[in-house]
């Protein structure tokens, strides 16, 4: 858990850091520093879908082809 919390924070903090210096804007790097964890989280779970129906896909796949030979 310790590990994950370490990686969220730098996370956070690269992502606050990268805007602000980009932008020179404080508060738009706070607001991307939050946001994007968020979205991203979003992101990651139809990711996993979309993975694990690929998954599944092949496994029926390699079933049908050893039913067939």
């Amino acid at each position: 858990m310790a590990k994950t919390v370490s990686f969220g924070v730098m996370h956070v903090s690269v992502a606050f850091t990268l805007v602000w210096l980009m932008t020179g804007d404080i508060v738009l790097g706070g607001a991307v520093a939050l946001i994007e964890p968020v979205v991203n989280t979003v992101a990651y779970y139809f990711h996993e879908k979309f993975w694990a129906a690929r998954q599944k896909r092949r496994q029926s796949r390699q079933i049908d082809a050893v039913h067939v030979a």
